[in-house]
């Protein structure tokens, strides 16, 4: 089943706060993730979608402000706040500078932070149009299922990660039409450069190895300029 809650990633090491957090907004009706670290945090966001991260400054592994412009280069439709004891000018300046879209000082009241959540949803861009409920695209014998980030093949199905839904959907929408790097890079990415597209040709060879069971679906590459997805009819 599909879940129409708002997905939140909630990025806090302190056990105490950070169970207190996540059982208070499922309460609220948001599905939330919670992570301790910075590892479990990116590996969460490459397998799923959220509306909002949740990002405190002083971690064991990386500083809030570093992840922030990490999800800024990888993940630059993902919206996010500070939650943090870090309260001098300096570092709330920091903050908006990277481009949050609030930042809460430690301790907060758990009713208020519900409520500047909900107010920052509200004025958030809506999602695509693309991923309504049922948006399922048939792929020569394959169906790609862009919300459940899933792809069929009779009885067997494959999970896709975060970057895999975005890729293909984005190969799908431009059918016979060719998606250059850049294009591509910037979109997914938010950057152009020599590592995304090693990373780039990484997730194409991923995507041909899922459609290994239906010869008429190609993804082509076309020499220095980018690729072309195609179904033959």
């Amino acid at each position: 089943m599909i879940s129409n809650k708002n997905k939140i990633i909630l990025l806090e090491d302190d056990e105490t706060l950070g169970y207190l957090l996540t059982e208070y907004l499922k309460m609220n009706d948001f599905e939330i993730f919670w992570t301790k670290n910075g590892a479990d945090f990116l590996k969460l966001l490459d397998q799923n979608n959220f509306d909002l991260a949740i990002l405190d400054v002083m971690l064991p592994d990386i500083d809030g402000f570093t992840m922030a412009q990490k999800i800024n280069t990888i993940y630059p439709d993902l919206s996010f706040l500070f939650l943090t004891a870090r309260a001098l000018k300096i570092d709330v300046l920091k903050g908006f500078a990277l481009g949050a879209v609030d930042y809460l000082k430690k301790p907060i009241d758990e009713e208020v932070l519900v409520v500047r959540i909900k107010a920052l949803l509200s004025r958030l861009p809506g999602k695509p149009q693309i991923n309504k409920i049922n948006d399922i695209y048939k792929l020569g014998a394959y169906h790609f299922n862009t919300l459940n980030q899933e792809l069929s093949y009779k009885n067997e199905n494959m999970s896709l990660t975060n970057r895999e839904n975005q890729l293909l959907l984005y190969l799908v929408t431009h059918e016979n039409t060719i998606c250059t790097h850049k294009e591509i890079l910037t979109h997914l990415w938010g950057k152009n450069d020599y590592f995304n597209k090693k990373s780039l040709n990484v997730f194409i060879t991923r995507l041909r190895n899922y459609f290994k069971n239906d010869l008429s679906i190609k993804i082509e590459n076309v020499h220095n300029r980018g690729f072309i997805f195609k179904i033959d009819k």
